[in-house]
């Protein structure tokens, strides 16, 4: 059964499947191909056997050549390679590589050893002449100048720990290549890391590679860290470069939340990490997973996050994505990050899309993902994208889908909704993950928990969206079957005060997510996760017909559809407009 949902993730073009399949990063080569880079083996990560290869697409995506060897299978690990082209043609692929082929190294955090030996070693590079189809026999090593972490080590810097997922730049004409060093081996693997920048001045345009020098940034002993207080995981680094020429960077942790920072000096030093924060100062939820940045060409830029307080791997589903702009700091431009929205997903929560790349295209943004075992390219929705980049303007009620609409009544008549899933066999083989649901109003709540709208009928079918004892809100939706519900954090609302609210119910990912004036709940310091999955099963919420509305809702709207958040916010600023116009 094909999917109408855009976001799924089988609407992707597969890359590489088959065993091990990681980082598939693209570069686009001066002959118009896709050329895509992926770490690949037999077995699972960290696997002996596992290696680099390319691949070269001359259809965006469509189709991909066999891949062609950076290294061999039967050699050394060698690991997490990325790509830079320079002025001349040529690319560039570094990566890791076990070139003494050590076996184990003795743990950081307690006795015994660790025997995965993918993430040390020598940091080298290979290059090719003829835009992937090949690479150079040779490797070569770039040098690390020790840090802290390095001495720190039980190899005390005789033997360097590292690894990298974050794309080089070109930037002042000097060539960028971030590493990640690793300060020991032990429990979840890495227990400690943080952030480096290779630098060449002479890279993009010394064709000899014996001459090509390198200097380790930042000045001084430590690398790019978490903020004060914070833990000892600061890893995976991606950099972007803002129109003033400062280098902003974005990097995960183990605190819950993602770590940024800026540079005005060409990665010399860095402003202060702090924990990563939308445009209105919330503090945004990531967990031990990938977050990258790209600044995009019409000098905007993207961000791809998990957006829950995780401290762990899992949960990299779904993903999703804020749009940012430039704006004047105290120091320099800094980036101001939109509210998100879902970008891809899959059926199975269990599934963990990560290590993305953004490859545009004659004015089409696509961005790469892999679940470890299958890699794909996937081409964004423009209007999605729109929507984030003109998020911070957007003042306009949303039109479209509109079911009801109630103003100044206690009642209003309600459409049949839209299913979630099939209702009978005969719709088995239907597609229904492009519905859903949404309710949007403005609502002057009380101190006691009250009922907003209920569309129930005698069997409990339909919604009931109500106020909580803590302030917040909760939606029921049941078919008379399954009953799912979902509530917000807590004192989202003010008694006596007039408030925006929604709730989107999408039927893609299964997700309940609540905005409130213009920000989406994301659980806060009260819970991991502010958005909430509903059950497979639940077929729909239609009730009664009827939807009682409370006397302080005013206006309320239903919408036969899955609102974006841009949307929402739309709604809300347009809510404001007018409320000042009448004052």
């Amino acid at each position: 059964m094909s999917c109408t949902d855009w976001r799924h993730i089988s609407n992707g073009k597969t890359i590489s499947s088959g065993g091990y399949a990681d980082q598939p990063y693209v570069v686009r080569t001066d002959d118009g191909a896709w050329l895509c880079i992926v770490t690949t083996g037999s077995g699972h990560e960290g696997q002996p056997g596992q290696h680099p290869v390319s691949m070269r697409s001359t259809d965006m995506g469509e189709t991909w050549s066999e891949p062609a060897e950076v290294e061999p299978a039967d050699g050394p690990e060698a690991s997490y390679s990325v790509m830079l082209k320079v002025p001349s043609g040529r690319v560039y692929a570094f990566y890791n590589h076990n070139t003494d082929n050590v076996r184990q190294v003795a743990n950081a955090d307690g006795p015994g050893f660790t025997k995965r030996v993918d993430s040390l070693g020598y940091f080298v590079f290979k290059y090719s002449d003829d835009h992937g189809r090949s690479w150079s026999p040779s490797r070569f090593p770039i040098p690390q100048r020790l840090f802290e972490i390095d001495r720190e080590s039980p190899d005390e810097g005789r033997l360097l720990y590292f690894w990298n997922v974050g794309k080089p730049f070109i930037h002042d004409a000097a060539a960028y290549v971030p590493l990640c060093k690793v300060g020991g081996f032990g429990r979840g693997f890495f227990v400690r890391n943080e952030g480096v920048l290779l630098r060449s001045r002479n890279l993009p345009t010394e064709p000899d590679p014996e001459l090509i020098e390198w200097e380790t940034l930042p000045e001084g002993e430590v690398g790019l860290r978490t903020p004060p207080g914070g833990g000892a995981i600061a890893a995976e680094h991606s950099y972007s470069i803002l129109s003033d020429g400062s280098l902003y960077v974005v990097y995960r942790s183990v605190d819950g939340h993602p770590v940024e920072s800026y540079s005005r000096d060409g990665g010399r030093s860095w402003e202060e990490p702090r924990y990563k924060r939308y445009a209105d100062g919330t503090l945004m939820k990531h967990p031990r997973a990938a977050n990258f940045a790209w600044k995009c060409s019409n000098g905007k830029f993207l961000y791809w996050f998990h957006n829950h307080g995780g401290r762990d791997y899992a949960d990299r589903n779904p993903v999703w994505m804020c749009g940012g702009i430039e704006v004047d700091g105290p120091n320099g431009k800094v980036i101001h990050w939109s509210q998100p929205e879902i970008v891809l997903y899959d059926d199975n929560p269990y599934v963990r899309m990560s290590y993305p790349d953004l490859v545009e295209e004659g004015g089409r943004l696509f961005v790469t993902e892999t679940q470890k075992e299958i890699a794909r390219i996937h081409e964004l929705d423009s209007h999605t994208l729109d929507l984030l980049w003109n998020q911070f303007e957007r003042c306009e009620v949303a039109e479209a889908g509109q079911t009801a609409v109630c103003r100044n009544t206690d009642s209003l008549d309600v459409p049949e909704l839209p299913a979630f899933g099939p209702r009978s066999h005969y719709e088995c083989n239907k597609d229904f993950r492009a519905s859903g649901i949404s309710i949007d109003g403005w609502l002057t709540a009380g101190s006691d928990v009250a009922d907003i709208l209920d569309t129930r009928n005698d069997v409990g079918a339909g919604i009931l969206l109500r106020t909580t004892a803590r302030s917040g809100l909760e939606i029921v939706l049941s078919d008379g079957r399954t009953t799912n519900s979902w509530d917000t954090q807590p004192a989202l609302l003010k008694p006596g005060m007039r408030q925006h609210f929604a709730v989107i119910v999408d039927a893609g990912p299964k997700i309940i997510s609540f905005v409130v004036d213009g920000r989406l709940d994301d659980g806060g310091d009260w819970r991991q996760f502010g958005w909430g999955r509903f059950s497979p099963w639940l077929q729909h919420a239609n009730g009664s017909g009827q939807g009682k509305v409370a006397p302080a809702v005013n206006p309320l709207r239903i919408y036969g559809r899955a609102l974006l958040i841009s949307e929402v916010i739309g709604n809300w600023r347009a809510g404001l407009t007018d409320l000042a116009g009448k004052i």
